[in-house]
């Protein structure tokens, strides 16, 4: 009788030989030493150097920087597990952040700049008055980046080191957050944002050589969509069909009552979330 039960997780084994480690070894070298680099660039001394870069940054780190703390290892890769398991709908996040940006530049930005804020609960307090909507803002703030995003990050990265190098997933995790802290708490903000630039530099390289060898190995688009269609798990769980690869996988825009990601959700209501999101979060 074949098995379709449903199997533990683990993690096949990996074979890297001296180069590949000391290109990881390499990578986290480098972060450091960005970061060192960008903190004697920026006088720390004052709160506007710390937290504010000494509020004279070019526009290319701070594109760059944007991109970086949208994308990270979070998204980059759960966007892609989960475009391999639903198909590319999950790209409208980012595709909906088009027009949210220009929004950010010429509507929100010039007023924050105008009122001389630093954070948006600081904003809601000065537009508002009052206190409690500045510290309520401010826990919930911490709260929603530390449970959805700051873990998310996290794990990804450390689940990283841990299939290159086979270390414990514990382990690896306090490897990202010392690695993190050193050069944060050592630059402040310049070093965030110039190793944030670093960040892009090479998930954008890393992006491109990526996309071109897979296009090369699987002969195109179409073979793409062809071969999608057909890729169906080896292990199942009998009297389902959610292992079945989607019809529309290959629409951005699904069909708003049967689509799993509709597109009148994906137009209006994500673009709420995405006003925050790029427009209002701390993180951002």
């Amino acid at each position: 009788m074949e098995d379709n039960s449903t199997t533990s997780y683990s993690i096949p084994p990996q074979h890297f030989n001296i180069s590949d480690i000391i290109v990881i070894v390499a990578y986290f070298v480098l972060n450091i030493a960005v970061g060192i680099w960008s903190s004697c660039r920026v006088n720390r001394n004052t709160l506007s150097g710390y937290f504010l870069a000494g509020r004279n940054m070019a526009w290319w780190p701070i594109g760059a920087s944007l991109f970086a703390s949208s994308e990270g290892s979070g998204l980059f890769i759960g966007l892609a597990g989960t475009g391999a398991a639903g198909g590319i709908a999950v790209a409208g996040f980012e595709w909906n952040a088009t027009y949210i940006l220009l929004a950010l530049a010429w509507v929100f930005v010039p007023v924050y700049i105008s009122s001389g804020i630093v954070t948006m609960p600081e904003y809601l307090q000065r537009r508002f008055g009052g206190e409690r909507i500045q510290m309520y803002l401010s826990a919930l703030s911490l709260l929603l980046s530390v449970f959805t995003k700051i873990s998310t990050d996290l794990y990804s990265g450390a689940l990283f080191v841990q299939v290159c190098l086979g270390w414990n997933l514990y382990l690896s995790t306090v490897l990202m957050l010392v690695v993190t802290a050193l050069y944060t708490i050592a630059g402040g903000l310049a070093a965030v944002i110039y190793t944030d630039a670093l960040q892009t530099v090479i998930m954008m390289v890393g992006a491109i050589i990526l996309t071109v060898q897979a296009f090369n190995k699987i002969g195109g688009y179409h073979e793409l969509e062809a071969a999608y269609a057909a890729a169906i798990p080896k292990k199942i769980v009998a009297n389902t069909t959610c292992h079945l690869p989607r019809n529309d996988a290959m629409h951005l825009f699904r069909d708003p009552v049967s689509g799993d990601l509709p597109w009148t959700g994906m137009t209006f209501g994500l673009t709420i979330l995405a006003t925050w999101y790029w427009c209002t979060d701390q993180v951002m």
